[in-house]
């Protein structure tokens, strides 16, 4: 399985049923009643760290309260609506070729009958969540993505499989949610009026065309004062013009170990996978550890 360090914890569970897979497979080819006491203890190890992190996702689907957009407090939140793109623009897909707002994609060849993994990716560019009170831009790095729509095309011994994210889809959201709010800008009117100054002397018949009023070929005290001014005018004007811009909402990675999830199923069922998961690594725990038990009482 191809995955990068960004991945590893999205995965965790994947990964931990595939190693007690191989585990089993091997245990059971040496048939040693040793090695079945080592496989079955770290199995039990590793379903207790699929248990708890399956449990703790699903623990924050289900305890965190759904968020409107315009109304959200900053930090951790839930948020339901619909996908739409980002500043207007959809990406194709890689094979398929077909707009979306979001897809992973990776390639498969066949060899000795099993099918290997020889490439993969995912979008980087965000898209948005729209819930009828305002807009948020979701950023794809670092979140587990989960998708209904889900295209297999397979040519000789090379397999493409695609999962997308569509214009319109309901979207589900948890993350770490921040809003950049215009009144809440630091604005350095006389920083900004040094650097616009800067800007204008780099061209030098410009600025004299505007502020060389004698035409003597200077800028005297007086037309640099009339410069500082206009400057000071064009300041003005830009900062006006941010104050009126509308806020800005962003989902990003919470930073630390709580999920960050987004996907395109009904919002009402994506806790329910995790939950799932956390009580089947719970009852294999279980099992592991009554087998272990018995191995080490003499059960073979």
């Amino acid at each position: 399985m191809i995955g990068t360090l960004k991945h590893w914890r999205r995965d965790l569970g994947a990964y931990l049923f595939v190693a007690q897979g191989f585990l089993g497979y091997g245990a059971l080819e040496m048939g040693d009643p040793d090695v079945w006491t080592i496989v079955l203890g770290v199995s039990a190890v590793l379903n207790l760290i699929g248990w708890l992190h399956l449990w703790g996702i699903a623990r924050a689907v289900n305890d965190t309260p759904t968020s409107r957009v315009a109304s959200a407090a900053q930090g951790y939140v839930e948020l339901h609506g619909t996908a739409q793109p980002h500043q207007g623009r959809q990406i194709p897909t890689p094979h398929t070729q077909l707009p979306c707002l979001w897809y992973r994609y990776t390639v498969e060849h066949r060899s000795d009958n099993k099918w290997r993994t020889t490439h993969r990716e995912e979008s980087p560019e965000p898209f948005d969540l729209d819930d009828g009170s305002g807009r948020c831009t979701l950023d794809p790095e670092g979140a587990h993505i989960e998708s209904k729509h889900r295209e297999v095309r397979t040519e000789g011994n090379v397999r493409y499989t695609e999962w997308l994210i569509l214009k319109g889809d309901t979207l589900y959201a948890l993350g770490r949610f921040s809003s950049d709010r215009p009144e809440d800008r630091v604005l350095d009117a006389r920083g900004d009026e040094g650097n616009l100054l800067a800007e204008w002397k780099e061209d030098q018949v410009e600025l004299h065309r505007r502020f060389d009023l004698d035409q003597d070929g200077r800028i005297s005290d007086k037309e640099w004062q009339l410069a500082r001014l206009a400057a000071r005018r064009e300041v003005a004007r830009r900062h006006q013009a941010i104050r009126a811009e509308a806020v800005r909402h962003f989902m990003g990675h919470p930073g630390d170990r709580r999920p960050y999830l987004i996907s395109n199923r009904d919002p009402d069922s994506v806790g329910g996978w995790y939950v799932w998961g956390a009580r089947l690594c719970f009852v294999l725990m279980l099992v592991c550890l009554g087998g272990l038990t018995w191995m080490l009482k003499g059960g073979i």
